[in-house]
């Protein structure tokens, strides 16, 4: 048994996990529960074990699924393409979806948080009729985000401006202390050392050191801003928002709690937005799994999405053993 598997059967007791096939890559998907699908995106450097505090109680309620997004834990890595950068969100949105349609999910509800808010966020805006409810964890759109930027955010989110340079100089550098990096930002986005489980975090660095997932990472933050910046400005030019109710949280003792005018800067780009600040730092699944936990279960309950099945999407397999 993997560390992976390990940590899924102490942490995510109950949920499938099985690879789905999309176009000839894989990507692990977890799943239990019933009632209207959901689901979960993760952000970096973690994979979908940030959910453990969180999935479980959902799954009395909901059809639960989390995933690997591209380029993390056990799902398929890209490699760098100088012609073309696999990690733009509009692409690993597309993705998701098609991994939704392959379970048998049509309309969803999605909540992530980091790296997977911004996959949910170009997943509702490119598919809106997929999306019944969105939740969002603190981030901050790419557009505004670099429009905002100063020498104090650059200094607290340093990597936003790091990983974007070109391949492979931030790669040669984080391969003289992979781990040290990663660990630098799990502790560096709030005001107090993060108390992980133990099981999850050795996943995270087992998962999240390798010269191909550090490379996913980095290309993740190049397509940010060379390409989804784009995206968002093309969106804003055409005045395209996200219809959905939407929920916003965001930790009040973090990053971008501190330097940002979160609920000002959603309300540009949402018709329906709510708000839910949580008293943590950035990594709220974990800092604050009880108040996020209440206010989750407070937005989807009142108006449960409709859920439709059908079949499997074309060019999608689904399978229990690892992806080769």
């Amino acid at each position: 048994m993997t560390i992976f598997e390990d940590a899924d059967q102490m942490l995510l007791p109950g949920f499938k996990r099985q690879f789905v096939d999309i176009d000839g890559q894989c990507i692990l998907t977890l799943s239990a529960g019933s009632g209207p699908a959901v689901l979960m995106l993760h952000g970096d450097p973690q994979t979908h074990l940030c959910w453990h505090h969180l999935a479980p109680a959902l799954t009395k309620d909901f059809t639960v699924v989390l995933t690997d997004i591209r380029g993390r834990g056990e799902t398929h890595k890209p490699a760098h393409d100088a012609q073309e950068n696999a990690y733009t969100k509009r692409a690993m949105a597309k993705e998701q979806l098609a991994v939704m349609r392959a379970l048998g999910h049509e309309r969803f509800a999605l909540i992530a948080h980091d790296r997977g808010a911004r996959v949910a966020r170009r997943l509702t805006l490119d598919h809106p009729d997929a999306v019944g409810q969105l939740i969002v964890m603190d981030i901050i759109p790419e557009l505004d985000f670099y429009e905002a930027s100063n020498a104090r955010i650059a200094q607290d989110y340093f990597y936003f401006s790091f990983l974007t340079q070109d391949h492979p100089i931030p790669e040669r550098l984080i391969a003289g202390d992979p781990e040290g990096f990663l660990r630098l930002i799990l502790n560096g986005l709030s005001d107090a050392q993060v108390a992980y489980d133990p099981l999850a975090l050795s996943a995270y660095m087992a998962a999240n050191t390798t010269p191909k997932a550090i490379t996913a990472m980095c290309e993740c933050f190049r397509a940010g801003f060379h390409i989804d910046l784009r995206h968002d400005a093309e969106d804003r030019k055409n005045g395209r928002k996200i219809t959905c109710p939407t929920l916003v949280m965001w930790g009040e003792k973090g990053v971008v709690g501190k330097h940002f005018d979160v609920e000002n800067v959603w309300r540009g780009w949402c018709t329906d937005p709510s708000f839910a600040p949580m008293p943590s730092g950035h990594f709220i699944p974990e800092e604050a799994p009880e108040n996020a936990l209440s206010a989750i279960v407070a937005f989807l309950m009142p108006q449960p999405v409709k859920q439709a099945r059908t079949g499997g999407a074309p060019n999608t397999r689904a399978t229990t053993g690892s992806c080769s």
